[in-house]
């Protein structure tokens, strides 16, 4: 079995989510980290192996952006991914998840896997639907959302969350599977896997070496286009009541929410 694990190039946590005003995209500038929802994807990946279950022979991490993402791959390596391949092109830039699913899926075809996985969602755009694009693209079945998976009959046994409660289902493979942070707790990282990630194989490939349509990709190829985008307006800073006289401070309290007819 080979698996390949869609990972993403994300700001990192700490970082302040700004607007680009110039391209009315999310500024990526600053520091950037693996996505952390895709490092429960590749826990994944290192468990169906390390199961017994299935002979997977290779463990492919994949992702699609600028030169900065190969640390990306790097992290997504260290934890457990056997080599990775990185999709970067000038032209891919500002794709919509539709372009940017187009993209994944032909990287995916000229690696045939027999599984992919993916996080349930990235931690700038979180829309949730890059598997189900890519799935479509491939002519796979797609589970989102899913917590729970074994490897039974030659396909996987999942259950996956839903706004009713759970749902158990049967998939055959090839399938591409969006994993749910409650599946697992994933490893940390050894030194020596750390250190070793950059001697990895790491193939990177331009568009039309994966045969990606230039026209169904980029700002131009995409179905979303963004406009006026811009930061929201800041908020006037609040009104400070100094409590010298508590009497005094309780009076200019019940005066200020009468005012606004809050009382």
């Amino acid at each position: 079995m080979k698996i390949c694990v869609l990972v993403k190039e994300v700001p990192d946590a700490a970082v302040e989510k700004r607007i680009d005003p110039s391209t009315g995209r999310m500024d990526r500038s600053g520091e950037k980290n693996l996505n952390p929802y895709d490092t429960h994807a590749i826990e994944a990946a290192m468990q169906i192996r390390e199961g017994g279950a299935v002979q997977v022979d290779e463990i492919v991490a994949v992702t699609m952006g600028p030169d900065s993402a190969v640390r990306a791959l790097h992290k997504a390596v260290s934890l457990g991914a056997d080599r990775s391949m990185h999709l970067s092109d000038d032209g891919l830039a500002g794709s919509d998840v539709a372009a940017t699913g187009y993209a994944l899926a032909k990287a995916l075809e000229s690696e045939q896997p027999d599984l992919v996985l993916l996080g349930q969602q990235s931690d700038d755009g979180e829309c949730y639907t890059i598997g189900a694009v890519v799935a479509d693209h491939l002519k796979m079945p797609s589970l989102t959302q899913v917590i729970k998976m074994d490897v039974e009959n030659g396909g996987l046994r999942c259950e996956r969350q839903a706004e009713y409660g759970y749902d158990t289902v049967q998939v055959d493979l090839p399938a591409v599977i969006s994993v749910g942070d409650a599946i697992n707790e994933p490893r940390y990282p050894s030194l020596k896997a750390i250190m070793g990630a950059k001697k990895k194989p790491l193939a990177t490939v331009a568009a039309g070496e994966v045969g990606i349509d230039a026209s169904l990709v980029g700002e131009q190829g995409s179905r979303v286009q963004c406009r006026d985008f811009h930061d929201p307006p800041a908020k006037a800073a609040g009104q400070i009541i100094e409590d010298e006289d508590t009497a005094e401070t309780v009076e200019k309290i019940i005066a200020w929410l009468e005012e606004r007819k809050l009382v």
